[in-house]
């Protein structure tokens, strides 16, 4: 493909202009707004309900062959263990910790899939804007479909959700287990990012050439992206810089491939 370092260099330049700029604010905002509310509440129904929950248990018991149940109802914030947890600084504050970490983790990767629905948004637009800025000669045909895209993103969904099972044995084992949660996500981040644009720009003959030509180019630079992604709120921000940044590669190869055809 073209020269990165042009490309990248290129991008920047497009993000920082004022529509993308504009294109990228209210995305921004919004996605703050939701994915960390959520974040709050769910961590505090977290805390709240360590320190509240009911426990109930029964026994049956045979005597001179007449059954007795006996039934025990406690508060779990009742028992020495948790009381002891949460009335000491110290341990109240890594329980705290614990469940706000679990929480942030949980909000970061659900904040990979707004980006997605962002991205499918927001793509026309700023594919668009890139044509009329750079790539006038270069007809935005395109092959996508309602239907089409909606049956793809529940296909690479249901890949996605069968490899997280697959790989249950490996959450156990130190590192490994890191590159086991994080590839069913870059799995389907890759398959999303490359429909949303190349579906805008190119034919299904012309994405297949490209796929075909650049497959490890293009797995790079969306693994590059989704490690990008992996960093506290950059995802929200940088979803519409994704956009620009695939979308000069699959300008620049469809222009090649119409320039040898014509």
């Amino acid at each position: 493909m073209d020269s990165e370092v042009n490309t990248l260099k290129r991008s920047i330049e497009d993000l920082f202009t004022a529509k993308m700029l504009k294109y990228s604010l209210l995305p921004f905002i919004f996605s703050i707004l939701l994915m960390y509310t959520l974040f709050f509440m769910l961590a505090g129904a977290g805390l709240e309900q360590l320190g509240s929950m009911h426990v109930e248990s029964s026994q049956t018991s045979i005597q001179n062959g007449i059954p007795h149940t006996e039934s025990v109802s406690a508060d779990l914030e009742q028992n020495a263990i948790v009381k002891f947890l949460l009335s000491h600084a110290i341990t109240s504050w890594i329980a705290t910790f614990f469940v706000y970490a679990i929480g942030g983790v949980i909000t970061l990767y659900l904040s990979i899939f707004v980006a997605l629905i962002i991205i499918g948004l927001m793509t026309p637009f700023v594919l668009r804007e890139l044509q009329r800025r750079h790539y006038n000669d270069v007809l935005m045909i395109g092959h996508s479909n309602f239907i089409e895209g909606i049956f793809l993103a529940l296909k690479w969904l249901f890949v996605m959700l069968l490899l997280f099972i697959v790989f249950i044995p490996l959450y156990f084992i130190p590192l490994i287990n890191i590159i086991a949660i994080n590839l069913p996500l870059y799995y389907f981040f890759h398959k999303m990012m490359h429909y949303d644009i190349a579906s805008n720009i190119s034919t299904k003959e012309e994405t297949q050439r490209i796929k075909k030509s650049y497959a490890g180019t293009l797995r790079l630079k969306t693994l590059a992206l989704y490690l990008l992604s992996l960093i506290p709120f950059v995802v929200f921000f940088a979803s519409i810089f994704y956009v620009i940044y695939l979308g000069h590669g699959y300008f620049l190869e469809t222009r090649k491939m119409r320039a040898l055809q014509g």
